[in-house]
């Protein structure tokens, strides 16, 4: 992989001081191996996964949302559990969300929504950790991922969908219960399959993304040298063994030459050229401005891209919180699904939102604070999923009376990352080892949900 040494030695993020390089293709283009992503492909292709060309928006709601406030509501049950707000009718009889997503009710024939899935895990890290890569492990006494985040799996295996462009993003982080990259991260898979992160608010105007700048004393006059990238690449050739690793390094050299000298990624990023009013209509939020963001760079030929909208944990002040994020989150989704639709992008972009569990289906007395709220509760949450081959309109499964657990069809973490794993074509048994060495499936005991296709 080719680097470009400075003189200086410099202290990174995350606190291991070395020489200050330009590795090309930093923000996961050329960090993640060539030979590596084409080794992946070929298992899945092997393995039967058709090729595709589709990509992933997932909308990470930190802290939890309740389900029977948003998706799931509970209108017949007593009042501790039905919640503080009224269902509405949507445009698909029979279906209905909370009246705080009034837009998102005009298009619920765009998405489906799971209503069954579960993990039984109340504590932060564990359910993050279940939702992001499918495995138990960790918990608030043991916080470390075990397992690499399948954002970063799809990254591994599909590579980015256009050249120039980092395969997985996250916008503005990639934070799981204030762990970065947390359960996002490549783990075992590498350092490399974690997230790039465009860091900021893609609110300010002010926004810029980190990484797209050249660092100090390295010139685009020098990187566009032919001269100076041959003599360094004659420099890695003098100690390659293999003339196909080589053919392999120059291919993926150039992708990475693209990324950092070409015009691809900088006018992703630029969310300054999208028209005011399409800017008002995703909300002028840093959460509405990162979903817009998101749309862009999927467009532009990022495989895997993750938005995080935190402070979910509502034990108390529930209304309060609510009555500020839901109107955010219904102008954002709805305003992604109609503006993929419009630009023909909806069969190619699978959007997902969900936390890391649902909250408890009793509401508290607000623990001493005052305003009620609901605590943890992994046994029963909901999942909005759409595009990308999916159909839209349906509803995955139910809960209970009360909304404390699946009572049709229960789905698991696992089904829902085989789905999206068949939408981007990655086989969900192909195999990576671990740290012991011990080869391990993408999707453990998990199968796609048939009737999202």
């Amino acid at each position: 992989m080719l680097r470009i040494y400075s003189e200086r030695t410099a202290t990174y993020c995350d606190g291991v001081s070395r020489r200050s390089f330009l590795q090309l293709g930093v923000a996961g283009v050329a960090s993640v191996g060539l030979a590596d992503v084409l080794r992946a492909k070929a298992q899945s292709a092997e393995a039967g996964a058709a090729p595709k060309d589709t990509a992933v928006i997932l909308l990470w709601l930190d802290g939890g949302p309740s389900h029977l406030d948003t998706y799931d509501m509970k209108p017949d049950a007593p009042v501790e559990f039905r919640g503080i707000w009224r269902p509405i009718k949507t445009n698909v009889p029979g279906v209905e969300f909370t009246e705080l997503f009034p837009l998102q009710a005009k298009i619920a024939d765009k998405f489906s929504i799971i209503r069954s899935l579960y993990h039984n895990d109340g504590d932060h890290f564990g359910g993050a950790h279940r939702m992001l890569t499918g495995r138990a492990g960790a918990n608030g006494a043991n916080t470390p991922g075990k397992a690499p985040g399948f954002g970063a799996i799809a990254a591994k295996v599909c590579g980015a969908r256009k050249h120039g462009m980092p395969p997985y993003i996250a916008v503005p982080f990639a934070s799981s219960v204030g762990l970065r990259p947390g359960y996002f991260g490549g783990n075992y898979l590498g350092h490399e399959y974690n997230p790039f992160e465009t860091e900021g608010d893609p609110n300010s105007p002010n926004f810029k993304v980190n990484g797209l700048d050249l660092p100090q004393g390295l010139t685009l006059d020098r990187l566009q040298s032919r001269r100076a990238l041959k003599l360094e690449l004659d420099r890695m050739r003098s100690a390659a063994d293999l003339t196909t690793t080589m053919d392999a390094m120059d291919k993926f050299e150039r992708q990475a030459f693209e990324f950092i000298s070409g015009n691809t990624a900088r006018k992703a990023f630029d969310l300054s050229s999208e028209p005011a009013n399409l800017r008002e209509k995703y909300g002028r939020t840093s959460f509405g401005q990162s979903t817009l963001l998101a749309r862009r760079l999927v467009e532009a030929g990022a495989t895997f891209v993750t938005v995080h909208f935190g402070g979910w944990d509502h034990h108390w002040n529930l209304q309060a919180g609510y009555e500020q994020y839901l109107p955010q989150v219904d102008a954002a989704v709805s305003s992604l699904f109609d503006d993929l639709a419009q630009r023909g992008l909806l069969e190619k972009v699978l959007v997902v939102m969900f936390g890391e569990f649902g909250r408890t289906p009793r509401m508290n007395n607000g623990l001493g604070q005052g305003a009620p709220g609901r605590d943890h509760w992994g046994n029963a949450m909901s999942c909005l999923i759409g595009g990308g081959g999916v159909k839209g309109g349906r509803v995955v499964g139910s809960t209970n009376r009360n909304g404390e657990a699946p009572a049709h069809r229960p789905v698991t973490p696992q089904d829902l990352h085989a789905t999206i794993y068949q939408v981007l074509g990655v086989d969900p048994y192909i195999k990576f080892l671990d740290r012991s060495g011990r080869p391990v499936p993408a999707v453990d005991n998990g199968a796609a949900i048939s009737e999202l296709f």
